[in-house]
This record gives C-alpha cells, structure tokens and sequence, in this order.
C-alpha cells in the first residue's frame, strides 16, 4: 500500500528547489516552514488513507456510462467531497475567488502524492485547476464572477476540449465551429474526443473550454478562439438553470485509468434546448484561443509531469516492499537460514536504486519547474523574465522525462515482482497500465522534445539554458568541494554529463541558427533526456549535500553515487544519438516500406 514520502518530498521542495530560501527571503508573504509541513502532511494522510484503498476499486469497476450519464466507481464521489472539503482544489487559486494563493511548490507536491494514491482520481481536478488559470488571465469580469468561485473551490470542475478524430496534434485540421448569436453568446457545433471528465457525478455542473472557428476565421490555428461552454445555464443569482446543448456520447475502454472517464462529447446535435447549438461565452479575444488555451495546457503538462513521478513513486515502493519478502536462492555473502529475500540479489537491488534514483531526479526536475514559475510570479523586470524563460525551459523537461520514466520504473517493478508482477492481484501491472497514457497526453512527449528543440533553447539568445547548465556545474563544483567520500566520484562523473550536455545543446543550436531543422527534429527526444539525465544527477548530489547531518543522509550520498556510476555514462551515447542528425534516417522510408 501506497504511503506518502511527505519527509523526501519536503526534503526535495527545501533544498533542491529553493523553497527554504524563498520562505526565508520572505518572498512567499508570511507563509512559514510550519505551515508548509502542516499542509504536506496532511496531504500526505489524504493520500495514503482516502485515495490510495479506492484506487483498486476504481481500476477495476471503472466509470460507467448509461443514458448519456456517467457514474464514477463506488466511493468515488464521496471521496471528491471529502476532497473540496478539505480545500485542497483553491490550494493555488486566487485569494480573491475563495482560493488560497499558495505557491506552486506545495501545489505540485500535493498533486504528487494524489496521483500516487490514484492517477485516475488526480487527473480531474487537474484540469479544473488549468481552467481557473486560464479564466482568470483571461476570461471577462463577467464570465470571472460568474464561474470562478466555484470552480476554484471544486464545487464545479472543468475540462479541456481540444482534440477531433482529425485533429489531434494538428489543431490546424481542428473542425468545430461557433456561429455568433447577435447577443454576445456563440452556438457551438461539432465533436471533441478524448475529453478526461467531460461527464461524471462528482459535481452538478460541469465547465467545458472548448476551442471552436468563428465563420471568417482565418485558416490554421490563427483562426481559433476559445469558448465557455457549461453543461448547466446558470443564472445571475448563481442557481442552475436549464440543460446546455452538449452530451457524452460515448466513453472509451482504455488500457489504464479507468476510472477516468474518457468522453467523446457532442456539441450543438438539437438533443437540449430549442434549438441546435451548445450556448458558449468567448473567453479572450476572437482567434487567439490557443495562446488563451496553452495557459491551461501549460500548468496541465507540468501537472502530467507529477502524474509520472507519482507513478515511479509508487511502484518504487510497491516493489521494494515485494523484494523485502520474497525470498529466492541465496544472495552473495548471505548469513541467514534458507533463502534470501530478493532485495539482496545485486540484480534486483540495482533495479531498485535505479528506480529510486529516476524517481528522485523527475521529482526534482518538476519540483524546479514549479520554483520558476512561483519565483516569476512573485519578481519583476529581467529577474522575472528569467524566472518565466526559466519555467519555460523546463518545463517539456518536466513533463517528457518524468512521464518516460514513470513508465520505465513501473516496467522495472513489475520485473522485480517476477511472474508476480504479470498478474494483476499485485497491482504492479495497473501501474504500468496507468503509466502508459501519461507520455501520450497534453502534448506528446515527442512534441515536447520538439519544443525544447526548437523554442525554448534559443531563449535569450541561448542565455536561459546556459544559466541552467550553470546551475548543474556549481552542483558538481559543490560536490567536489565537500571531498566527502559518501560522494566519492560524484563530480568527475557529473562534470562529464554535463560536458556532453554542453556539446549536444552547442549542436542544436548551430543546427537551428543554421536551418538544419531536421538535424535538429531527429535528435530532440535523445537530446531531451540526456538533459533530463544530467539534471537528475546534478539534483540528487545537490539533495545529498544539503542537510548532509540528517538520517537520511546516508541514503541520498548513496542513491547520487548510484545514479552518477550508473545513469550519468549513458549521456555519452545520448550526445551521439542526438547529433547523428538527418544523416541517419537515410533511407528510412524504404526501410519501413
């Protein structure tokens, strides 16, 4: 059973990713670090005793659709008003709309350990909490007090609807459109697919943002706008009105979460209302709804980031747990009576630091991103710019190498448990179910190499990831200077990852300067997690060094010598795979004829 890590998790927002120095700085107002354990800790108890006994549940009865209804698996709608309850849904939200104006840090931490607990459960209120950003950057002062409150709080939550059976990661091919009615309010028509939440019982209404073409708009994705569309009209008092023209038509049977409910919602089909023509109110201004939409889907991908480190988390602990009691031959040097348990066996404890060693980097790397994104919040002029670019650089970082090895680690623990681990009654399987649409969604991990590639290295001229880099050096310079021998060769071997980051990033941005796009494309997803790795390994000897008295010291020296013996060598090969540019796909198409 799943228990939340709230003490490595504080560890990690402290040390690695600033949080004490900004609680101290008093860059977070009277925030304190007593508040910030309270809230980790009893998000951690949320986790481990409400969400994690109904994830089994949840993945095996599933959500249920009839009549256009869907019904979420026993205990689950209980389990979402226990939630709201507790405040946990306006943890960032604006102070203004009920929300309590936390940073980010405690939101991704928290959002961590929920998914731990369920990746289904998790994924809603993650959306809901992307709607609140994006209504309230920019959506209308009417359309704020009309919806935000409630949406902050979780009373109603929201969704995001983008994808068409054409129209996945080419919104240029997006269909749905949005006739304007003379009052202010659009008609909408057409179908979106894939729409996590788009019909459950866990709230009375529920806020589609749906991204729609006016009749003139122009071609492409410069001719979408976005639209507020609720399943209920709601009136001026806030009370409930009729039924808006929308409805699920259909859920999808998936390899994993299936306790999620996957719609396919119908917009404008004449089933509600007296005439065609789901109601919507524009959100922003006409044909800029993806800009509008990507603050949404931007805080969503870091959040899908979590939903791996929650993933890796739990089936880390799911294995190490299974290898303590499972006992096989008898491992080099063992003493006892009988068999050893596995965790002995060198094969089976270098898979579990290697799990832990992933697990611990992608936490660090999303936790870093969220630092950015508090520390460009609260700073201005040039030091916020570089906080924003910051953010921005990580962020397909976050959201690619995590979601990678989420599913790299929960593979790895369904080998630890052996034949165990193919059966379904361990649950070693449903993570690596689970696991497997988080690389997939908001934004495919390959897009999100493409973006790292080619929009975010050229940042400031180079400058943003230089300072990056920069940080991962003084890492290893620290390392160096502690001549610690728990971190025996941690710095040699970081600074030759870092090297070979160097390299490859100096390549791609030669390639990009010089209009070698497809040089660049075919090397961005080894290029991605060779940074991934480089950080990771700059990020567990930053954690090792910091608190270096504690009981836990010990543990960390040794997980950063792990992963610098055995992750950060596999940069090399990285470096050549990603600058063997266009050259290498030669022939490719009558290869694969």
């Amino acid at each position: 059973m799943y228990r939340a890590p709230v003490e490595e998790i504080a560890h990690t927002l402290k040390t690695v990713a600033g949080l004490g120095k900004a609680l101290d700085a008093g860059r977070f107002g009277d925030l304190g670090e007593d508040l910030v354990d309270a809230i980790l800790a009893e998000a951690g108890r949320f986790a481990t005793d409400e969400i994690a006994p109904l994830n089994e549940i949840g993945d095996k009865h599933g959500a249920v659709l009839k009549d256009g209804a869907v019904t979420t698996p026993p205990g689950w709608r209980e389990l979402y008003q226990n939630w709201i309850a507790g405040g946990w849904n306006g943890l960032t939200g604006p102070e203004e709309y009920g929300g309590q104006g936390l940073p980010m840090l405690l939101s991704v931490a928290a959002l961590e350990m929920w998914n731990s607990g369920s990746l289904a459960f998790g994924i809603g209120p993650t959306l809901t909490m992307g709607a609140v950003e994006a209504l309230e950057k920019h959506a209308s002062d009417a359309l704020k007090a009309k919806y935000l409150e409630k949406l902050v709080t979780g009373e109603w939550m929201g969704t995001m609807n983008l994808t068409e059976p054409q129209a996945g990661s080419d919104l240029n091919a997006l269909r749905a459109r949005a006739e304007p009615v003379g009052d202010g309010t659009y008609r909408i028509f057409g179908q979106k697919i894939y729409i996590t939440y788009g019909e459950h019982d866990f709230t009375d209404n529920i806020i589609h943002l749906v991204l729609a073409r006016l009749p003139d708009a122009p071609a492409g994705t410069r001719g979408i706008s976005l639209f507020l569309v609720p399943k209920f009209f709601v009136g001026d008092d806030g009370a409930l009105g009729d039924r808006n023209d929308v409805i699920c038509s259909g859920i999808e049977h998936k390899l994993g979460i299936h306790a999620s409910p996957t719609c396919t919602m119908i917009y404008g089909d004449g089933k509600f209302g007296d005439q065609p023509g789901a109601i919507g109110w524009l959100i922003g201004e006409e044909n800029k709804g993806l800009a509008c939409m990507f603050t949404m889907m931007n805080n969503a991908r870091l959040a899908v980031g979590m939903q791996g480190v929650a993933i890796a988390e739990t089936a880390t602990q799911k294995a190490i747990a299974y290898a303590r009691d499972r006992t096989q031959g008898r491992a080099p040097g063992f003493k006892g009576e009988g068999m050893s348990p596995i965790i002995e066996h060198p094969d089976v404890a270098r898979m579990l630091m290697t799990m832990k060693a992933l697990t611990q980097g992608a936490r660090a790397i999303c936790y870093s991103c969220a630092e950015a994104l508090d520390m460009a919040h609260v700073s201005e002029g040039e030091e916020a710019k570089a906080w924003s670019e910051r953010a921005g650089l990580i962020t397909p970082i976050a959201k690619a190498f995590s979601t990678d090895i989420g599913m790299e680690v929960a593979s790895l623990g369904v080998q630890v448990h052996g034949g165990m681990g193919f059966i379904e009654e361990t649950g070693a399987a449903r993570l690596l179910r689970d696991s497997r649409i988080a690389p997939i969604y908001e934004g495919t991990n390959g897009i999100q190499a493409i973006d790292l590639v080619m929009r975010k290295l050229p940042l400031s001229g180079g400058a943003t990831a230089t300072r990056l880099i920069a940080d991962f050096k003084a890492d290893a310079q620290a390392a160096r200077a502690a001549n610690a021998p728990a971190l025996e060769g941690v710095a040699d071997r970081l600074d030759a990852a870092i090297a070979d980051l160097e390299t490859a990033t100096a390549y791609m941005q030669a390639a990009i300067a010089e209009g070698r796009q497809t040089d660049a494309l075919t090397g961005a997803t080894p290029y991605l997690r060779l940074f991934g790795l480089t950080a990771t390994v700059a990020m567990l000897a930053r954690g090792a060094l910091a608190g270096s008295e504690a009981p836990e010291a010990a543990g960390r020296a040794a997980l950063a010598r792990f992963a610098a013996a055995t992750l950060a060598p596999e940069t090399g090969g990285l470096l050549s795979n990603a600058t063997a540019g266009a050259a290498s796909l030669e022939g490719a198409m009558a290869a694969l004829a």
